[in-house]
């Protein structure tokens, strides 16, 4: 049986624990009468009961009553800045989490759980993911860290870190799809009623809700337009006569309220949702025309320009996984 260890403490985040764990208890269920592959257990710096922060509480063993050896995978839950302070000052978390880390086959943390790993230099050069809120802090607590701003999650070898709370149902799945195959994950996020599996580079907040929250009226209907229309001509005059302004004034208000130029704003979303669907393995050709970046020569320049590497090596890395 593979053995998941989700270490936790006083005032912890109850989804960082209940999401994933339902996603593990779920490919017990998906594998039919077979044997459960996977076994769940919570540990605690003390032991016993712990009230996450909703109050719902959960039972733990000591983390320092755990064999080594066994543990299969070792996830550090979130909290808020006070707990998540008093978790990393607990001296009973931080002599067994080292030697733990350094022996489970998979380890990492769910959200600001990577703290607790920071505050004891074990991500000390590391790439890590955590919550959008919370990645500024962490860089700059732990400059040795480096920290991933957009990932859902981030695999650095045998080290696995989410970004905020339902991301970690996401990297769990990343992890069934590895430990059962891809068909058992797809089983697991039908059976959970989980509109998509989502991979980990896919950024935290796609370009139109990063845009839409900072705009607001009158330019978040015209941004949610515009990811309805990605094959349409979206330059500025055409977009401006939406918008109804002139050119000139729409272009100057649009970069106000959003942070970015239209023109930017359009090619993000275009290269976002091409990600999206090269990872369905869908061609390049017909990737360019239905996110309007045709021809196909102009989609993979752009495509370079801002990933780094060519779509169609996106799409052999991503297709299916």
């Amino acid at each position: 049986m593979h053995r998941i260890v989700f270490v936790v403490y006083p005032g912890f985040e109850i989804l960082d624990v209940s999401g994933p764990g339902a996603v593990f208890s779920g490919a017990n269920r998906a594998l039919g009468g077979a044997a459960p592959f996977y076994g769940i257990e919570l540990v605690s710096g003390q032991g016993g009961p712990v009230a996450s922060s909703s109050g719902i509480v959960v039972e733990t063993r000591r983390i320092d009553a755990l064999s080594m050896p066994a543990v299969d995978t070792l996830l550090v839950v979130g909290a808020e800045r006070e707990p998540l302070l008093q978790a990393m000052a607990d001296p009973a978390l931080g002599q067994a989490l080292a030697p733990l880390a350094g022996t489970a086959g998979r380890w990492g943390s769910i959200c600001s759980g990577v703290f607790v790993l920071a505050a004891l230099g074990l991500v000390d050069g590391r790439r890590v993911a955590t919550h959008w809120d919370a990645c500024a802090p962490l860089a700059g607590a732990f400059p040795k860290v480096v920290v991933d701003p957009d990932s859902l999650y981030v695999v650095d070898r045998s080290l696995w870190t989410s970004a905020g709370v339902t991301t970690g149902i996401d990297m769990a799945l990343a992890m069934i799809a590895g430990d059962l195959g891809a068909k058992i994950a797809g089983e697991v996020a039908k059976r959970l009623v989980l509109y998509a599996r989502r991979p980990g580079y896919q950024s935290q907040f796609s370009p139109v809700l990063q845009a839409q929250a900072r705009a607001g009226n009158p330019f978040g209907d015209l941004i949610a337009w515009i990811q309805e229309h990605l094959q349409e001509s979206l330059d500025v005059p055409a977009l401006a006569a939406r918008a109804g302004l002139a050119e000139r004034t729409f272009h100057r208000k649009f970069v106000a309220a959003t942070g970015v130029t239209p023109a930017r704003y359009v090619e993000t979303a275009r290269l976002d949702a091409a990600r999206m669907l090269l990872s369905r393995g869908l061609s390049l050709k017909s990737v360019a025309v239905q996110v309007g970046l045709f021809p196909a020569a102009r989609f993979a320049e752009a495509f370079e320009r801002r990933f780094g590497m060519s779509p169609r090596l996106f799409r052999d890395m991503h297709a299916g996984g």
